[in-house]
C-alpha cells in the first residue's frame, strides 16, 4: 500500500481515503466536530487543519497522496484549534455546568482534550429563536455551531431534509423546512440520525437529560481521540482496541 508521512510516522492508505480517513484507520486522532464517516465531508468547523508540504489544508477533504508531509500536531496547530473552540464556545451560548449533554457533548470533550480553561475571547451572548413546538424533540440554535450534521444527515441518512442553513455572517440561522418554520409541523423524529449526530445540545430528545449522572456519561469516561478512533476503526473491520497512541496526543 501506498503512505504518507503523518508527524514524520509512515501512515498506508487505500486509493480514494482522505488523510483524515487513513490517519484514523492507522489508530492516529485528528480532532474535529463536522466529520463523520457517513456523510459527505464539510470542513467548515476547520479543527482538522493539517499542514502538507508545509501548507495548510483540511484533513477531512485533502486526499492521501504518496509520500506527502503531514503535519498535525505541532503546538501551533494546537494551539489554532483551541482558538477555534473558544469562539465557538463564545458565539453561542454554552454554559456546561447547567448543560444536560455535559459529558456527552463533543464541543465540550474537544475542548477539554484541546486544554481549554477559559473562554478567552468575550462572549457575544445571542438570542436567536428556540423551538420547543415538537413533542419529541427541541432545537436550542443558541448551541448551535453551525457544523450542518444534522442538515446533511437529515438529507443524506434520515430522507427527510429538515434541516438547512440560511443567511450569511451573523444573521445566520439553522432553518426548519416547514409551512410554519417550526420542527412540530417537521417529519423530524427523536430517533433520527440528525438528532444523534448533532454533537452539542443544540437539538435534543425530550425528557432524557441527566438519564446518566455526572461521571458515568461517553465522555466523562474516555476522551474523544480514544472513542472516534476506536469506533471508525470497528467500522472499518479492525477489531483490536486502539491503544494509548490517540489518546497520548
Amino acid at each position: 500500500m501506498p503512505t504518507f508521512y503523518l508527524d514524520g510516522e509512515a501512515i498506508p492508505y487505500r486509493e480514494g481515503q482522505t488523510v483524515l480517513e487513513a490517519a484514523m484507520l492507522a489508530g492516529k486522532h485528528i480532532p474535529h466536530l463536522c466529520w463523520h464517516p457517513d456523510l459527505e465531508p464539510h470542513s467548515s468547523c476547520r479543527l482538522c487543519v493539517v499542514r502538507i508540504n508545509g501548507r495548510p489544508f483540511s484533513a477531512c477533504t485533502q486526499p492521501a497522496m504518496p509520500d506527502q508531509e503531514v503535519e498535525h500536531a505541532s503546538a501551533e496547530l494546537q494551539a489554532m484549534r483551541k482558538s477555534l473552540v473558544q469562539m465557538l464556545f463564545v458565539e453561542g451560548n454554552h454554559y456546561c455546568p447547567g448543560c444536560e449533554k455535559s459529558g456527552a457533548c463533543r464541543l465540550q470533550a474537544t475542548a477539554y482534550e484541546l486544554g481549554m480553561q477559559d473562554s478567552h475571547f468575550a462572549h457575544r451572548f445571542p438570542v436567536r429563536a428556540r423551538d420547543f413546538s415538537h413533542p419529541e424533540v427541541y432545537l436550542d440554535r443558541d448551541r448551535c455551531i453551525r457544523c450542518e450534521l444534522c442538515v446533511r444527515a437529515s438529507r443524506m441518512l434520515d430522507g427527510k431534509n429538515v434541516f438547512a442553513i440560511t443567511g450569511r455572517g451573523l444573521d445566520w440561522t439553522l432553518a426548519v423546512n416547514a409551512p410554519s418554520g417550526l420542527l412540530a409541523d417537521s417529519a423530524i423524529a427523536a430517533d433520527d440520525m440528525a438528532v444523534k449526530l448533532c454533537p452539542t445540545a443544540a437539538l435534543m430528545p425530550k425528557r432524557v437529560g441527566f438519564v446518566q449522572p455526572v461521571g458515568e456519561r461517553t465522555y466523562d469516561k474516555e476522551p474523544p481521540s480514544v472513542i472516534e478512533v476506536r469506533e471508525y476503526r470497528a467500522r472499518m473491520g479492525v477489531e483490536e482496541a486502539v491503544g494509548a497512541e490517540a489518546g497520548d496526543e
